[in-house]
């Protein structure tokens, strides 16, 4: 399956629907139909029980694609299609139940903010968390609690045994439907839980061996780089025909604003490049039956993080540029600035990531277990 291809199909779709998405503070049903449709949540998901076999670049450009049409339809599929490669970790009648097809929609949220307690064969879990993006159109959703046998696991919940709060209102990413969710003495079975960074993988596929946490950290670069080329699309177009006030010229035939354009059209391109290249290169590592070294995770993680900065710069740029029609709420260039300034938010791509990166690349001892 060309997974890029079917993404720009999705994307057109998103674009028509993201004035809705951004109104309703969640994907319209149109939308999530789209990106079901296209193979969009489950990118990450195992061969073995109906996935595309995407690379981690095939990753990168499908959701760059995605969220150049909407930010927020690009961040939804980067987090069910990462939350898909946790099938590899779940026995194959298990992970078949929970992704009985490739339009299956799976998400929630990682961190260990829930507790749970041992009961027969699994555990009874509680908990709430927040940035559960996406998961009101989610059939099955996960969320990470510390149990009281000592071990940490991410848990798979059906969406009938979670409960949605509405607290998701935003600067940007609005349509994502980030919202709190919880859950309330839930029995989750042993076999429907994965041990982050101690699960034995159940399929022998390249991608299961890949580095899982830095996927995520990908799929939201992707995602930021995806809104940083619609911003500067946004702004090609307005440039074209608008002639600023006290000018006769067009925007496009200004000098400063050639100047600057072609500078964030390099810092995007740069960046985009810089990403590719260092996951292009773990890859072919995981494909040739290695594990991926320490330092390649470091050089994955480094180039996410920059590339989500450099979206964050691209988008200021354009905005900057396309002068006070950017600032009212209708406005696309609008939206890409929100949403890119969110997408740096993200534990995985935040700013204070490169202090971990910083200690490795100057020699100094650091845990690299969530690297």
């Amino acid at each position: 399956m060309d997974v890029v291809a079917a993404a720009r199909d999705a994307a057109e779709v998103a674009r028509t629907n993201a004035d809705l998405a951004e109104h309703d503070r969640r994907l319209p049903a149109a939308t999530v139909s789209a990106l079901a449709e296209a193979g969009m949540f489950t990118m990450c998901m195992p061969v073995a029980y109906g996935g595309p076999g995407a690379s981690p670049v095939d990753l990168i450009d499908a959701v760059g694609e995605v969220a150049r049409g909407d930010g927020a339809a690009g961040w939804c599929a980067a987090i069910a299609s990462t939350t898909s490669s946790m099938a590899a970790f779940l026995a194959p009648d298990v992970a078949t139940e929970i992704y009985p097809t490739p339009a299956t929609a799976t998400g929630g949220v990682f961190a260990p903010n829930g507790s749970g307690v041992s009961e027969d064969d699994g555990y009874r879990v509680s908990g709430r968390w927040q940035w559960g993006s996406g998961t009101q159109h989610c059939s099955w959703i996960v969320g990470g609690a510390m149990c009281d046998d000592g071990t940490q696991r991410v848990c798979y919940f059906p969406a009938s045994e979670v409960d949605f709060h509405d607290t998701w209102h935003s600067v940007g990413m609005r349509g994502t439907g980030s919202l709190d969710i919880s859950v309330d003495d839930v029995y989750v079975p042993e076999a429907f839980t994965v041990r982050p960074g101690a699960g034995q993988v159940q399929v022998d596929e390249p991608l299961a061996h890949f580095p899982n946490f830095t996927l995520l950290a990908l799929g939201i670069a992707a995602t930021a780089l995806g809104v940083a080329r619609r911003a500067l699309d946004e702004l090609a177009d307005i440039a074209a025909s608008k002639r600023p006030q006290f000018s006769s010229r067009t925007l496009a035939s200004s000098g400063f604003a050639q100047i600057e354009f072609a500078r964030a059209e390099a810092q995007w391109r740069s960046a985009r490049s810089f990403l590719r290249d260092e996951v292009g290169s773990a890859w072919a590592t995981a494909t040739a039956g290695d594990p991926v070294p320490v330092a390649a995770r470091v050089g994955m993680r480094l180039a996410a993080a920059h590339a989500a900065a450099a979206s964050v710069a691209v988008t200021d740029a354009a905005w900057t540029l396309a002068g006070g029609s950017a600032v009212y709420e209708t406005s696309v260039l609008g939206r890409c600035m929100r949403d890119a300034h969110v997408a740096t938010q993200h534990i995985m791509v935040a700013p204070k990531l490169n202090e971990t990166l910083g200690k490795f690349l100057l020699g100094v001892d650091l845990d690299t277990a969530m690297i």
